[in-house]
């Protein structure tokens, strides 16, 4: 998992569908988080989107609520032809082992893998999960909002990834949510580090000396960008170089790129999409590889 400081930024709502059928006026509100500096274990409640799916009665990867319905992952969370029957979302779960008095759990009745994903590029790497009934909002199960399209996140602006993943490259899985600070590295800059295998559907998160970082278990989770009292998804965790390796960020599906994706599957009560773009000048735009 992963950390950092944060920049001055502004946002602004934008209203994408009628307000009525829309979630901007519940997503990405968690009551229950006061997270000022960054920790290890998550409070219970502190990130209410965060959905722990499970196959074989065992946690593989992680995802976000984004309303009642839907649930955003990775497309390589679900490889093959999966059966929706054979998986089961846990909304409300600080715990893999221990009783989340808070938890409620859903079948999946369909998964929407996004045509364009590539197994071999990583490329387009998100998918999208319909439960099997719609879940009841509470201070622990919230939808958070979703970037909107035209949103921008300079190199250095701090967000946080979430997850039960490994703790380390070989290691087992956290039995208890875990958070992570951790700052954007600019995709110019992730591009050199990982030789081109970058493209515009990405973005990268991680300290450059290592240490902090998501990993396996995490995939699929949500990286996320507060600005005031509003959490807004900005990124899908999808691959990387090991975990935690210096010179090597983690890499996230952008969710702002796929906001018309998104809105044409889900036509009832879509998710609510925020503009999120910072003030200052963004030093990635002068990266030049070194050869």
């Amino acid at each position: 998992m992963k950390m950092i400081r944060e920049l001055s930024v502004m946002f602004m709502v934008t209203l994408l569908t009628i307000v009525c059928d829309s979630q901007l006026n519940v997503c990405g509100r968690a009551p229950l988080n006061s997270r000022i500096v960054g920790g290890k274990e998550a409070p219970s409640g502190a990130w209410p989107w965060q959905v722990s799916l499970h196959s074989d009665d065992s946690h593989f990867c992680g995802g976000s609520l984004i309303n009642r319905e839907w649930v955003l992952t990775a497309a390589h969370c679900f490889p093959g032809n999966p059966d929706p029957s054979d998986f089961t979302v846990y909304l409300g779960r600080k715990s893999q082992e221990k009783p989340n008095q808070n938890e409620v759990s859903r079948s999946i009745s369909q998964i929407i893998i996004h045509p364009s994903y590539n197994t071999a590029s990583n490329d387009n790497d998100i998918t999208l999960l319909k439960l099997s009934s719609p879940v009841a909002f509470s201070k622990y199960i919230k939808p958070v909002c979703l970037a909107a399209a035209d949103s921008t996140f300079n190199n250095g602006t701090g967000t946080w990834v979430t997850g039960w993943g490994a703790i380390n490259s070989d290691g087992k899985g956290s039995q208890n949510l875990q958070e992570v600070k951790l700052p954007i590295v600019g995709n110019r800059k992730c591009n050199c580090l990982y030789d081109g295998q970058i493209t515009q559907n990405m973005m990268c998160a991680g300290l450059l000396e290592g240490g902090k970082d998501s990993c396996q278990g995490d995939s699929g989770g949500p990286m996320v960008i507060k600005k005031g009292s509003i959490w807004i998804q900005a990124g899908v965790v999808s691959f990387g170089q090991g975990c935690a390796l210096s010179e090597y960020p983690g890499v996230y599906a952008r969710v702002s790129r796929y906001q018309r994706w998104i809105n044409k599957h889900i036509r009832k009560n879509q998710p609510g999409f925020v503009s999120f773009k910072t003030k200052s000048p963004d030093p990635d735009q002068t990266v030049t590889c070194q050869k």
